[in-house]
């Protein structure tokens, strides 16, 4: 049997080289960094279509309940309320359960459920159910309106719980960060505001991938990727400058790195109590990654050597903590 690691948190700033890296795994032999073949997931869809209740909102005449406007004119500023970053994580724990077990919701009204699964996660993290706050008629009409986007979405929840787990890595993808200057630290923001929220049986199997640049090389980098129109696309999308110096201008990762009280791991307190899982870092701040947005044939050898090397050292590192605490 193939010694891979289970569940992988892929963890860095936007534009940092999280989807770089993943694309550039899928296009090499995976088991070369204990990767199996990758089930992937990202908090990103759920943001996408937080934006479109927003826009739909505008839309009716009635206020926003997840982002900001933006100052500069963009789609969406910065969260109106913190603990909806912790309520994405509660999102992915539920994606994660789904393809543990193999069963997959396929509900007859995609975007009623979704709203109600939006809701309860804000409220299991001590926030507020906004969607069903609002009026019985506005309700039905972001129904209406987001239907299709909705049941795109559970359809590509249902394709990856139909994969078989066997040889297979679930790697799960997301970006967390806080305001220029500003600790602590508020509540829910950071990684140290969402990591406590993963679940008991995703944190017992995983193993954490940082990919390190710094937020003024995360914001450079992501004014460069954004492309007009590809705001679902996950190596294109751009964050609003706004949202950059808000929510992602200062990273805690390597202060908590440097605070857990076991080498190579991060200590989480959660559910009562305390886990040490395996981390290590890429260190991405001589851009390595931004090539592998382009299509693999136009890939250079020496492009390819460079990420290659750095992954392959940041792996085997972090799969001899990983394998040991496992053992």
């Amino acid at each position: 049997m193939a010694e891979i690691f289970d569940t992988l948190l892929l963890l860095a700033l936007p534009a940092s080289g999280k989807s770089e890296v993943r694309n550039f795994l899928t296009n090499k032999d995976p088991e070369l960094f204990h990767m199996g073949e990758t089930i992937q997931l990202d908090d990103y869809p759920y943001v996408h279509v937080q934006l479109l209740i927003d826009e739909a909102l505008v839309e009716m005449g009635e206020p926003r309940i997840y982002h900001h406007e933006d100052d500069a004119g963009g789609r969406n500023g910065p969260f109106i309320d913190s603990f909806d970053w912790s309520a994405l994580i509660e999102l992915l724990n539920e994606d994660y359960h789904e393809i543990l077990t193999g069963k997959a919701e396929n509900p007859k009204s995609a975007a009623m459920r979704l709203f109600e699964r939006l809701d309860a996660a804000s409220v299991r993290v001590g926030g507020r159910a906004k969607i069903a706050d609002l009026s019985k008629d506005v309700r039905i009409k972001l129904e209406e309106k987001l239907e299709a986007e909705a049941r795109e979405l559970f359809d590509d929840k249902i394709k990856n719980v139909m994969k078989s787990r066997e040889g297979k890595t679930i790697v799960i993808e997301f970006s967390r960060g806080g305001p220029v200057g500003v600790r602590p630290l508020p509540e829910h923001y950071g990684y140290a505001g969402s990591l406590p929220y993963l679940s008991d049986e995703l944190l017992k199997r995983a193993a954490i991938l940082y990919i390190w640049v710094t937020p003024e090389e995360s914001r450079r980098k992501n004014r460069e990727r954004a492309r007009p129109g590809e705001d679902k696309s996950i190596l294109f999308h751009g964050t609003p400058e706004s949202v950059m110096l808000q929510d992602y201008g200062s990273d805690d990762m390597l202060e908590l790195m440097e605070a857990s009280d076991r080498d190579h791991t991060l200590r989480i307190e959660a559910h009562g109590q305390v886990y040490h899982v395996p981390v290590a870092r890429f260190d991405n701040r001589r851009d390595l990654t931004t090539f592998a947005r382009k299509d693999p044939k136009d890939w250079t050898q020496a492009e390819v050597e460079a990420l290659d090397n750095g992954i392959r050292d940041a792996a085997l590192k972090l799969w001899d903590v990983y394998k040991s605490s496992h053992a």
